[in-house]
Protein backbone atom coordinates (compact mmCIF):
# COMPACT_ATOMS: atom_id res chain seq x y z
CA UNK A 1 0.00 0.00 0.00
CA UNK A 2 1.68 3.82 -0.96
CA UNK A 3 1.53 6.15 1.79
CA UNK A 4 0.35 9.45 0.08
CA UNK A 5 3.01 12.09 0.80
CA UNK A 6 0.81 15.02 0.67
CA UNK A 7 -1.46 13.46 3.00
CA UNK A 8 1.11 11.65 5.53
CA UNK A 9 2.87 15.26 5.90
CA UNK A 10 -0.57 16.95 6.67
CA UNK A 11 -1.12 14.67 9.72
CA UNK A 12 2.27 15.23 10.71
CA UNK A 13 2.03 18.73 10.64
CA UNK A 14 -1.25 18.82 12.65
CA UNK A 15 -0.01 16.63 15.09
CA UNK A 16 2.96 18.75 15.57
CA UNK A 17 0.76 21.77 16.43
CA UNK A 18 -1.70 19.99 18.43
CA UNK A 19 1.47 19.47 20.82
CA UNK A 20 2.46 23.28 20.57
CA UNK A 21 -0.89 23.50 21.65
CA UNK A 22 -0.88 20.73 24.44
CA UNK A 23 2.04 22.22 25.83
CA UNK A 24 0.20 25.75 26.17
CA UNK A 25 -2.73 24.20 27.86
CA UNK A 26 -0.81 22.45 30.51
CA UNK A 27 1.45 25.79 31.27
CA UNK A 28 -2.26 27.20 31.98
CA UNK A 29 -4.76 26.45 34.62
CA UNK A 30 -8.46 25.88 33.55
CA UNK A 31 -10.44 28.80 32.36
CA UNK A 32 -6.86 30.34 31.04
CA UNK A 33 -7.25 31.95 27.59
CA UNK A 34 -4.74 30.70 24.94
CA UNK A 35 -3.37 32.88 21.81
CA UNK A 36 -5.55 33.83 19.46
CA UNK A 37 -5.48 32.08 15.98
CA UNK A 38 -4.16 34.35 14.10
CA UNK A 39 -1.13 34.48 16.93
CA UNK A 40 -0.68 30.29 16.84
CA UNK A 41 -0.72 30.90 12.92
CA UNK A 42 2.23 33.41 12.75
CA UNK A 43 4.38 31.46 15.91
CA UNK A 44 4.22 28.09 14.31
CA UNK A 45 3.94 29.61 10.48
CA UNK A 46 0.90 26.85 9.75
CA UNK A 47 -2.10 27.52 8.09
CA UNK A 48 -5.64 28.68 9.64
CA UNK A 49 -7.23 25.23 8.39
CA UNK A 50 -4.33 23.30 10.01
CA UNK A 51 -4.66 25.31 13.25
CA UNK A 52 -8.20 24.83 13.27
CA UNK A 53 -7.87 21.31 12.74
CA UNK A 54 -5.77 20.55 15.42
CA UNK A 55 -7.82 22.89 18.03
CA UNK A 56 -10.98 21.13 16.51
CA UNK A 57 -9.75 17.98 17.98
CA UNK A 58 -8.73 19.28 20.90
CA UNK A 59 -12.33 20.96 21.64
CA UNK A 60 -13.98 17.64 21.17
CA UNK A 61 -11.04 15.69 23.37
CA UNK A 62 -12.70 17.75 26.23
CA UNK A 63 -8.86 20.15 26.77
CA UNK A 64 -10.38 23.43 24.94
CA UNK A 65 -13.55 25.56 25.10
CA UNK A 66 -14.29 28.04 22.29
CA UNK A 67 -16.47 31.36 22.95
CA UNK A 68 -17.57 32.68 20.16
CA UNK A 69 -16.53 36.26 19.81
CA UNK A 70 -14.09 35.93 22.81
CA UNK A 71 -11.12 33.47 21.84
CA UNK A 72 -10.42 29.55 23.06
CA UNK A 73 -9.62 28.99 26.89
CA UNK A 74 -8.10 26.18 29.22
CA UNK A 75 -11.43 23.28 29.52
CA UNK A 76 -12.02 22.27 33.49
CA UNK A 77 -9.73 19.42 34.43
CA UNK A 78 -11.11 16.18 33.82
CA UNK A 79 -12.99 13.67 36.63
CA UNK A 80 -10.35 10.83 36.53
CA UNK A 81 -11.46 7.25 37.93
CA UNK A 82 -8.80 4.94 38.16
CA UNK A 83 -8.66 1.29 38.49
CA UNK A 84 -5.71 -0.63 39.88
CA UNK A 85 -4.92 -4.28 39.25
CA UNK A 86 -4.57 -6.23 42.62
CA UNK A 87 -3.89 -10.40 42.44
CA UNK A 88 -7.58 -10.85 42.49
CA UNK A 89 -9.21 -7.93 42.47
CA UNK A 90 -9.78 -4.38 41.02
CA UNK A 91 -8.98 -1.47 44.01
CA UNK A 92 -10.98 1.53 42.88
CA UNK A 93 -9.86 4.63 44.05
CA UNK A 94 -12.28 7.33 44.55
CA UNK A 95 -12.71 10.10 41.73
CA UNK A 96 -12.35 13.44 42.06
CA UNK A 97 -14.56 15.99 42.68
CA UNK A 98 -17.61 16.74 45.43
CA UNK A 99 -20.35 13.97 43.49
CA UNK A 100 -24.17 15.26 44.26
CA UNK A 101 -27.24 13.80 42.73
CA UNK A 102 -30.57 14.96 41.93
CA UNK A 103 -33.55 12.67 41.00
CA UNK A 104 -35.37 13.41 37.53
CA UNK A 105 -37.84 10.74 37.90
CA UNK A 106 -38.94 7.70 40.43
CA UNK A 107 -41.61 5.09 39.87
CA UNK A 108 -42.73 1.61 40.89
CA UNK A 109 -44.31 -0.24 37.21
CA UNK A 110 -43.61 -3.54 35.46
CA UNK A 111 -39.97 -4.55 34.79
CA UNK A 112 -40.85 -5.77 31.12
CA UNK A 113 -39.63 -8.41 28.82
CA UNK A 114 -35.98 -6.09 28.72
CA UNK A 115 -35.38 -5.30 32.16
CA UNK A 116 -36.87 -8.77 33.76
CA UNK A 117 -34.31 -10.67 31.42
CA UNK A 118 -31.26 -9.11 33.07
CA UNK A 119 -32.64 -8.87 36.60
CA UNK A 120 -34.22 -12.76 35.86
CA UNK A 121 -37.93 -11.72 37.10
CA UNK A 122 -40.64 -11.92 35.56
CA UNK A 123 -41.83 -8.80 33.28
CA UNK A 124 -45.02 -8.47 35.57
CA UNK A 125 -42.94 -7.81 38.62
CA UNK A 126 -42.55 -4.60 40.01
CA UNK A 127 -39.53 -2.76 40.06
CA UNK A 128 -38.28 0.98 41.30
CA UNK A 129 -36.96 2.67 38.47
CA UNK A 130 -35.38 5.84 39.14
CA UNK A 131 -33.79 8.26 37.29
CA UNK A 132 -30.87 10.59 38.25
CA UNK A 133 -28.75 13.53 37.87
CA UNK A 134 -24.88 12.88 38.77
CA UNK A 135 -22.88 16.18 39.39
CA UNK A 136 -19.76 17.10 40.29
CA UNK A 137 -18.78 19.88 42.60
CA UNK A 138 -22.32 21.36 40.73
CA UNK A 139 -21.58 20.95 37.44
CA UNK A 140 -23.60 18.02 35.54
CA UNK A 141 -21.58 14.83 34.92
CA UNK A 142 -24.12 11.98 34.25
CA UNK A 143 -27.23 10.56 33.91
CA UNK A 144 -28.11 7.30 35.52
CA UNK A 145 -31.34 4.92 35.15
CA UNK A 146 -31.38 2.40 37.78
CA UNK A 147 -33.65 -0.36 38.08
CA UNK A 148 -34.28 -2.33 41.77
CA UNK A 149 -36.91 -5.25 42.23
CA UNK A 150 -39.80 -3.63 44.26
CA UNK A 151 -39.72 -6.25 46.99
CA UNK A 152 -35.67 -5.40 47.70
CA UNK A 153 -36.01 -2.04 48.47
CA UNK A 154 -39.91 -1.18 49.14
CA UNK A 155 -39.30 1.83 51.12
CA UNK A 156 -36.27 3.70 48.83
CA UNK A 157 -36.58 7.64 50.45
CA UNK A 158 -35.78 10.05 47.61
CA UNK A 159 -33.00 11.19 50.31
CA UNK A 160 -31.44 8.08 50.12
CA UNK A 161 -31.04 8.36 46.49
CA UNK A 162 -29.81 11.76 46.72
CA UNK A 163 -27.48 11.90 49.19
CA UNK A 164 -24.92 8.99 50.73
CA UNK A 165 -24.07 6.38 49.25
CA UNK A 166 -26.21 4.10 47.96
CA UNK A 167 -24.89 1.05 48.63
CA UNK A 168 -24.22 1.64 51.96
CA UNK A 169 -28.10 2.81 52.16
CA UNK A 170 -28.97 -1.03 50.63
CA UNK A 171 -26.91 -2.86 52.46
CA UNK A 172 -28.02 -0.70 56.71
CA UNK A 173 -31.55 0.24 55.84
CA UNK A 174 -32.56 -2.59 53.44
CA UNK A 175 -30.99 -5.92 54.47
CA UNK A 176 -29.49 -6.13 50.65
CA UNK A 177 -25.50 -6.94 50.56
CA UNK A 178 -24.13 -5.93 47.14
CA UNK A 179 -21.08 -8.94 46.20
CA UNK A 180 -20.27 -8.35 42.63
CA UNK A 181 -20.87 -6.64 39.23
CA UNK A 182 -20.65 -6.85 36.07
CA UNK A 183 -19.94 -3.64 33.64
CA UNK A 184 -19.52 -2.88 30.11
CA UNK A 185 -18.41 0.33 29.17
CA UNK A 186 -18.57 1.81 25.67
CA UNK A 187 -18.22 4.85 23.78
CA UNK A 188 -21.40 6.88 22.65
CA UNK A 189 -23.08 10.58 21.88
CA UNK A 190 -25.70 12.20 24.02
CA UNK A 191 -29.09 13.43 22.21
CA UNK A 192 -30.74 16.33 22.55
CA UNK A 193 -32.46 15.97 25.91
CA UNK A 194 -29.47 14.52 27.20
CA UNK A 195 -27.59 17.20 25.93
CA UNK A 196 -29.77 19.45 27.77
CA UNK A 197 -29.33 17.81 31.04
CA UNK A 198 -25.39 17.28 30.91
CA UNK A 199 -25.14 21.02 29.27
CA UNK A 200 -23.38 19.93 26.08
CA UNK A 201 -23.96 19.78 22.77
CA UNK A 202 -26.15 17.23 20.95
CA UNK A 203 -23.91 14.74 19.71
CA UNK A 204 -21.25 15.05 21.98
CA UNK A 205 -19.18 12.39 23.12
CA UNK A 206 -20.00 9.82 25.59
CA UNK A 207 -19.44 6.41 28.17
CA UNK A 208 -22.31 4.26 28.27
CA UNK A 209 -21.98 2.32 31.48
CA UNK A 210 -24.40 -0.65 31.88
CA UNK A 211 -23.57 -2.68 35.37
CA UNK A 212 -25.94 -5.78 36.43
CA UNK A 213 -25.33 -6.00 40.19
CA UNK A 214 -25.70 -9.07 42.48
CA UNK A 215 -25.92 -10.26 46.02
CA UNK A 216 -23.79 -12.77 47.94
CA UNK A 217 -26.42 -15.53 46.61
CA UNK A 218 -26.25 -14.48 42.59
CA UNK A 219 -29.14 -12.71 43.16
CA UNK A 220 -30.26 -9.75 41.13
CA UNK A 221 -30.25 -6.59 42.82
CA UNK A 222 -29.72 -3.95 40.53
CA UNK A 223 -29.38 -3.40 36.86
CA UNK A 224 -27.94 0.44 35.91
CA UNK A 225 -27.35 1.88 32.55
CA UNK A 226 -25.40 5.48 32.99
CA UNK A 227 -24.13 8.18 30.09
CA UNK A 228 -20.79 10.28 31.38
CA UNK A 229 -20.01 13.41 29.91
CA UNK A 230 -16.84 12.52 27.33
CA UNK A 231 -15.25 15.20 27.83
CA UNK A 232 -15.33 15.34 31.56
CA UNK A 233 -14.35 12.08 32.31
CA UNK A 234 -11.96 9.72 31.54
CA UNK A 235 -11.03 6.33 33.22
CA UNK A 236 -6.93 5.17 33.95
CA UNK A 237 -6.27 1.65 34.58
CA UNK A 238 -2.75 1.15 36.29
CA UNK A 239 -1.51 -2.51 35.81
CA UNK A 240 0.13 -4.11 38.17
CA UNK A 241 2.97 -6.52 36.16
CA UNK A 242 5.15 -7.71 38.50
CA UNK A 243 5.56 -7.77 42.97
CA UNK A 244 4.45 -4.91 44.01
CA UNK A 245 4.59 -2.34 47.62
CA UNK A 246 1.44 -2.51 49.83
CA UNK A 247 0.02 0.51 49.55
CA UNK A 248 -2.34 2.69 52.06
CA UNK A 249 -6.16 1.01 51.43
CA UNK A 250 -7.77 4.40 49.79
CA UNK A 251 -10.10 6.60 51.62
CA UNK A 252 -13.96 5.79 51.12
CA UNK A 253 -15.24 8.12 48.45
CA UNK A 254 -17.67 7.78 45.49
CA UNK A 255 -16.73 6.00 42.36
CA UNK A 256 -18.65 6.90 39.44
CA UNK A 257 -19.06 4.75 36.80
CA UNK A 258 -17.54 1.82 38.99
CA UNK A 259 -19.76 0.73 41.63
CA UNK A 260 -18.90 2.35 45.06
CA UNK A 261 -18.99 1.05 48.46
CA UNK A 262 -18.21 -2.47 49.03
CA UNK A 263 -16.92 -3.08 45.51
CA UNK A 264 -14.12 -0.83 47.11
CA UNK A 265 -13.23 -2.93 49.75
CA UNK A 266 -12.03 -5.77 47.74
CA UNK A 267 -15.31 -7.44 45.98
CA UNK A 268 -14.44 -8.91 42.30
CA UNK A 269 -15.66 -6.38 39.54
CA UNK A 270 -15.62 -7.61 36.28
CA UNK A 271 -15.30 -5.05 33.21
CA UNK A 272 -16.17 -5.22 29.68
CA UNK A 273 -14.27 -2.43 26.92
CA UNK A 274 -15.55 -2.66 23.64
CA UNK A 275 -16.85 -6.16 23.93
CA UNK A 276 -13.79 -7.66 25.48
CA UNK A 277 -14.62 -9.05 29.01
CA UNK A 278 -11.76 -8.93 31.64
CA UNK A 279 -12.54 -10.97 34.89
CA UNK A 280 -10.43 -10.21 37.84
CA UNK A 281 -8.13 -13.11 38.65
CA UNK A 282 -8.38 -14.20 34.78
Amino acid sequence: MEIDPAASGAVLKRERVRDAILELIEARRPGDAIPSERSLCARLGVSRPTLRAAVDELVVAGLLVREHGRGMFVAAEKITQELVSERNSFTLPPAGGVWTSRVLESRTLPAGARIGRRLRMSPAARIRYVARLRLVDGSPMAIEHLHVPADLVPDLTGEELEQGDLYEHFRDRHGVQVGEAVQSIEPTVVTRAEADLLDVPELSPALLFERLTTDADDRPVEYVHSLYRGDRYRIVSRLTLGPAAVRPRPAEGHHPGIPPGDFASGAPVALSTRGVVQRNGG
